[in-house]
C-alpha cells in the first residue's frame, strides 16, 4: 500500500478536488488501538487498486484534522475508519472489523 500521509488540514481541499476525478479513501488510524492496527495490516497486505488514492491519518498525532474530516464529510468519528470520497462527498464509511479492501473497491466502482 502506498499511503499518502494526511498531516495538514489544507490537504482536505486537495482531497475534495481529487475526488472529482477519482475516488479517494481516508483511513483514520489510532496507533494506540489493536483493532485499528489489524485493520491497517489487512489493507497493507492488499494490492493497491489503480485509480484510487489512499490517505493515511494518524488521528492521535493529528486529532484536529480528524475532527475536520468528520465535519467536512458529515461522518460520525470512529477509529479505525475508512471514508470514501467521490465528487467531494462521503459516499461510504466503515469502521472496525468491517474494513476490507473488497468492499472499499465495490463502493469505489
Amino acid at each position: 500500500m502506498n499511503w499518502i500521509a494526511l498531516t495538514d488540514e489544507a490537504q482536505l481541499d486537495t482531497i475534495v478536488e481529487e475526488s472529482k476525478t477519482q475516488p479517494v479513501v481516508i483511513f483514520k488510524h489510532s496507533t494506540r488501538c489493536s483493532i485499528s492496527s489489524m485493520a491497517k495490516s489487512r489493507l497493507d497486505n492488499e494490492e493497491q487498486p489503480d485509480g484510487v488514492k489512499f490517505y493515511y491519518l494518524d488521528l492521535i498525532a493529528y486529532r484536529p484534522i480528524s475532527n475536520k474530516v468528520a465535519e467536512i464529510f458529515s461522518v460520525h468519528h470512529e477509529s479505525p475508519q475508512v471514508i470514501l470520497i467521490k465528487n467531494g462527498e462521503c459516499t461510504y464509511d466503515e469502521s472496525h472489523n468491517g474494513i476490507n479492501m473488497e468492499e472499499i473497491m465495490e463502493q469505489a466502482a
